[in-house]
């Protein structure tokens, strides 16, 4: 099943997703927690979005980036969670061929694009903090939908090269991932091609587009903690670090967890790499609405009045 015959060789025309295995019960409690996690995930990033988009008080290039973020972290989990809570009870657990490089593609373009947007968010929180009096100036409209467009298009393209280079492998033998969706490198240890180019390109632009993202993050925050240091009053000190501590915390978790996947990436404990992914692939994008308003002061307000209109209207 799955095969097409070419010749002397078959073609794969699906994958077969292990995913988590266990025993029933093991997976009917998979299947509520991953989707509790789920709704939790959309809900808290669509009301993120919804009230960056109604109160014009977070029409600024700090919230306009925060909802950018939540848009790519509704679609990073969409892209993941649905196919994985039907697999739990599906008896052949497959993905077609065309399925499984679309969820490949999808998952490099939003995750390539969060890394671009988060490098965005440090340099926003870099000119807020150590050049106050030019924010305004800097961080114009159309200097901001120029970057936030760079972003975007940036994920499309790095994303874009190394799944057009995926297609042009054969896979011919085993056909089952293990893993609970189709990620680049899972995917790549089934073909038999030579998959040496595709390694090559595969480091090259991860590189790349680690280095655009963290690098200005690095720099960014080594600048803020001097300036930071050099403020003379405790109050000062705290107010600038908590305009910064939420997408710190985050910029710390999805960085610590994506180096230690494709650390990782080299060993054959897939049932390790099965848990990290969740983390950033699942959990953080659950995480960063809370992550983002429990210290925000603005992000709190607006949920109030969103929530003083509702009650009105009802």
């Amino acid at each position: 099943m799955g095969d097409t015959d070419y010749g002397n060789q078959s073609r794969v025309t699906e994958f077969i997703i292990l995913g988590f295995q266990g025993p029933l019960n093991l997976k009917v409690l998979y299947f509520f927690l991953f989707l509790i996690i789920y709704i939790m995930s959309v809900m808290g990033n669509a009301t993120i979005l919804l009230l960056v988009i109604m109160d014009h008080h977070l029409h600024t290039p700090m919230y306009a980036l925060l909802a950018n973020l939540s848009s790519l972290e509704i679609g990073y989990v969409s892209v993941t969670v649905p196919n994985m809570l039907v697999n739990f009870f599906s008896k052949l657990q497959t993905i077609s061929y065309a399925g499984c490089l679309m969820q490949v593609y999808f998952f490099t373009f939003l995750g390539a694009t969060e890394f671009f947007i988060l490098g965005l968010m440090s340099l926003d929180r870099y000119v807020a903090i150590c050049i106050p009096l030019h924010y305004s100036s800097i961080m114009r409209s159309q200097v901001f939908i120029r970057l936030a467009a760079s972003a975007w298009m940036g994920g499309f393209v790095t994303s874009t090269i190394p799944v057009l280079l995926l297609t042009r492998l054969s896979f011919c033998g085993p056909n089952r991932i293990d893993h609970f969706f189709c990620e680049s490198f899972p995917v790549l240890k089934l073909s038999c091609s030579s998959i040496y180019l595709q390694e090559i390109v595969g480091v090259i632009i991860s590189a790349i587009v680690i280095l655009c993202s963290f690098l200005p993050t690095m720099v960014s925050y080594f600048l803020i903690m001097i300036t930071v240091v050099k403020i003379p009053s405790a109050k000062g000190k705290r107010k600038a670090f908590s305009t910064c501590a939420s997408h710190l915390v985050v910029v710390i978790i999805f960085y610590s967890t994506m180096f230690s996947m494709y650390i990782k990436q080299t060993g054959n404990e897939s049932s390790v790499n099965k848990v990290i992914a969740v983390v950033y692939a699942v959990l953080i994008p659950t995480l960063n609405p809370f992550i983002y308003s429990l210290r925000n002061k603005e992000i709190k307000d607006a949920l109030k009045k969103l929530l003083h209109k509702t009650k009105v209207i009802f």
